[in-house]
């Protein structure tokens, strides 16, 4: 099953989206945005950004 966006308004009136798996856990979030157009923007950014996204091995 596909992941879901979940786009809501949070206690101090910003809008925040989180990225939840098929299973429900929650794998992302967005920080807060001033308008409901601009947290869905957030979330095509993060799919946008995702496709075909490398992963790096960071050593400290």
């Amino acid at each position: 099953m596909a992941g879901t966006f979940e786009v809501y308004k949070d206690k101090a009136g910003k809008f925040r989206f989180r990225l939840k798996a098929g299973n429900g856990q929650i794998v992302a979030s967005g920080e807060g945005y001033e308008s409901l157009s601009n947290a869905k923007e957030g979330c095509s950014a993060v799919q946008r950004a995702a496709e075909g996204a490398k992963i790096v091995e960071v050593a400290k």
